[in-house]
């Protein structure tokens, strides 16, 4: 079974391919049908989710300070 870390890589890499795919191939925004289909605003949605991911990974990420006393 994957851990968090693990599915939020995952999701972050598919989100990555989905955003290659659709801006290699651009295509208009457009109606039909009373059907709005944006793919403007959904490459954004894409955008946030990778953000999202590369937030989450960073919240989980353990880091270490050094510091150094001068007298």
């Amino acid at each position: 079974m994957a851990d968090d870390r693990d599915v939020i890589q995952l999701i972050r890499s598919q989100t990555l391919e989905l955003i290659q795919q659709i801006t290699a191939q651009p295509k208009p925004s457009y109606e039909l049908d009373g059907q709005r289909v944006s793919w403007t605003e959904y490459l954004g949605r894409l955008i946030e989710v990778v953000n999202w991911c590369d937030r989450q990974l960073a919240a989980e990420t353990p880091c270490e300070i050094r510091s150094l006393g001068l007298t």
